[in-house]
């Protein structure tokens, strides 16, 4: 029997050891119903996460346990875990460099295997799977929309399952559907960052413009000089002593208040 042929036989065999799908489909429906909820929510993005990560439980019935991972600038890390032991296990991979959450998101392909049957692949991840009693693994990339519209990959979601048999080609499509819509959810927490940082910005800069047009009431009375010199001042003094303007306007009205 050829390579192909034991791989159809495998697959057979877990597909009949597994749930019937119109059950599995009302599962993801009722993961699905929940999920929603944090589409309208204003969240940080790591409260999504673990919601998207406790919801994509409930979508396939062996999983034992959901990590995320995130691809940040020049980290990786596990933003949410349904069991604290998993995030050792992903960790093993960020380590290595190697694993399938790590090749789910290069990939952007879903990576689904039994522990023990990638060992020269991933040995690290291999080992600390085994000794944790994980048996089977199911790695899904996860995508978002950036503010163009465009999908960009946020990490991968990781199911783990103490049951050889746990995944099959059909809980894999199941996890695409899923983490299709866990996007959207990721998407909101995006931009709800994105907006919570422009207007803390924006608080910010008024404040700022706030003290400096004080300050320079300030120098206008103190020198009286014009609006004009009195910002150009305050500019010569921010560039000489390296500080920024809005702290020069500060340091200006505390000694005001003094005086």
């Amino acid at each position: 029997m050829n390579r192909a042929d034991e791989n159809s036989e495998v697959t057979a065999t877990v597909s009949e050891n597994r749930p019937d799908p119109v059950d599995r489909l009302d599962e993801a429906a009722i993961a699905l119903e929940d999920l929603r909820g944090a589409f309208a929510l204003h969240e940080p993005l790591d409260t999504v996460l673990r919601r998207v990560a406790d919801s994509a439980t409930k979508v396939i019935p062996d999983s034992d346990g959901v990590t995320i991972t995130v691809l940040e600038e020049q980290t990786v890390r596990t933003a949410a875990a349904t069991d604290d032991q998993l995030t050792e296990i992903d960790q093993a991979q960020y380590t290595a460099q190697r694993g399938p959450c790590l090749q789910a998101a290069i990939t952007l392909k879903p990576v689904r295997a039994v522990v023990g049957n990638e060992v020269e692949c991933w040995p690290e991840f291999d080992a600390l799977a085994a000794k944790r009693g994980i048996c089977a693994y199911l790695s899904v990339p996860l995508l978002a929309l950036n503010a163009g519209g465009e999908e960009q990959l946020v990490g991968s979601l990781n199911v783990y399952s103490y049951t050889a048999t746990a995944f099959d080609p059909f809980d894999e499509g199941l996890m695409r559907l899923f983490t299709t819509a866990a996007g959207m959810a990721i998407t909101n927490a995006q931009a709800w960052h994105t907006n919570k940082q422009r207007l803390a910005q924006l608080e910010t800069a008024l404040v700022s413009r706030a003290a400096i047009d004080q300050a320079k009431g300030v120098l206008m009375a103190v020198h009286g000089c014009d609006a004009n010199e009195a910002f150009a001042m305050l500019v010569h003094q921010s560039q000489n002593t390296n500080t920024k303007l809005r702290d020069v306007a500060h340091e200006i009205l505390m000694t005001a208040k003094r005086n």
